[in-house]
């Protein structure tokens, strides 16, 4: 039996080579879809839908399995998305400064058995963080596209204090539950990290 093709519904870098060191091959591509929330609707069930109609969206055959995904940053309440500009940045910063927040990441995949997600939700804590490093960070660059404005794997690994679940989650893509959503869509990752699922 031949191994279905996989396609990732995401232009993101950080997603690709998450799905790269699970030993995948796969092709990739953004989609364009409405990710504004829907009146009254929590993060929690945003970042499910939007993953299921970024998995949706991708012009596919039907045989190939498509894995979508969206992340949100939530601190009490709100849904910190990308900032639109400096002054959002520095604002969603400051905010998170000394703060537990919280990262749910949304994860779909949608196969020829139909569609299967998974919410993966994970508690960060930043330390305090001065305005002026803040605006250092800003200027750096990698904070403009990322939900929250700030990226864990990059430089603001260092404002981070403690991490409680996922940590892929928080990059883009939590391997833990998008491997076995694979799985139940008939495509296994590598050997080695099987085993430790």
């Amino acid at each position: 039996m031949s191994v279905p093709l996989l396609h990732l519904a995401s232009s993101s870098p950080r997603r690709g080579a998450i799905l790269e060191q699970m030993g995948l091959e796969f092709s990739a591509a953004g989609v364009d879809i409405d990710e504004r929330p829907h009146p009254g609707e929590s993060a929690d069930i945003m970042v499910v839908r939007l993953a299921v109609e970024k998995a949706g969206a991708a012009c596919c055959d039907p045989e190939t399995v498509v894995i979508g995904a969206d992340t949100a940053v939530v601190l009490d309440d709100e849904v910190f998305g990308k900032p639109c500009d400096e002054a959002d940045g520095l604002r969603m910063l400051a905010a998170l400064s000394g703060c537990s927040h919280q990262v749910m990441t949304g994860v779909a995949v949608r196969s020829a058995r139909g569609v299967e997600s998974v919410l993966s939700v994970t508690e960060v804590k930043f330390r305090d963080i001065g305005p002026d490093e803040a605006r250092e960070y800003w200027q750096s660059g990698e904070p403009r596209d990322k939900a929250g404005a700030y990226a864990i794997q990059g430089l603001a690994g260092d404002f981070v204090e403690a991490v409680t679940g996922s940590y892929t989650g928080v990059v883009g893509l939590p391997v833990f539950e998008t491997a076995r959503l694979l799985q139940m869509a008939g495509i296994e990752p590598a050997a080695d990290l099987k085993d430790r699922l």
